[in-house]
């Protein structure tokens, strides 16, 4: 058995507001890129049991996106405060706690955070997440508690601009 991560990144957001940065809102790029790439990761062989995200504007508003194209009920995205701003002992506290008869989780966030814990995750590996772009990562474990430094295998990226 396995445990598989689709880490996300937000869309991209809107800076032409006068918001605090949790609230700010997707801007008309980031409407565009997150039904692509939803319908990119829809296209998988696998698809996520779980949803969970930041609570920030951005990222929520990216999973609801996501959720609509894999038919996930949007009111069942689990939104985490520990996602938003975390670095990577955070973000790694977070999967290590992630229900053990899930098998596949979607987990939306923010870079750095994002892009430094696929770095973490999967040896020899560096990654910088441009906004909406999706990162699968596997693990040979079944346990979400084993994941750590160097235990996973980098499956998959996309991003918009990849063609």
């Amino acid at each position: 058995m396995a445990k598989y991560l689709y880490l996300i990144r937000h869309a991209k957001s809107d800076w032409s507001y006068d918001l605090p940065d949790f609230e700010r809102p997707l801007n008309k790029r980031g409407l565009r890129d997150a039904p692509i790439m939803a319908e990119r990761l829809a296209l998988q062989n696998l698809r996520p049991d779980w949803l969970i995200s930041s609570p920030a504007n951005r990222a929520i508003s990216t999973a609801k996106i996501f959720a609509e194209e894999l038919r996930y009920p949007s009111d069942e995205i689990q939104e985490e405060s520990a996602i938003y701003e975390a670095n990577v002992p955070s973000l790694l506290q977070v999967i290590n706690s992630f229900r053990p008869e899930v098998d596949c989780v979607a987990l939306f966030g923010h870079n750095p955070g994002i892009s430094l814990l696929a770095e973490y995750l999967c040896e020899n590996v560096t990654i910088d997440f441009p906004t909406c772009a999706i990162a699968f990562l596997s693990f040979e474990t079944d346990n979400w508690e084993e994941i750590s430094v160097g235990t996973g295998s980098l499956v998959w990226f996309n991003y918009p601009k990849l063609v």
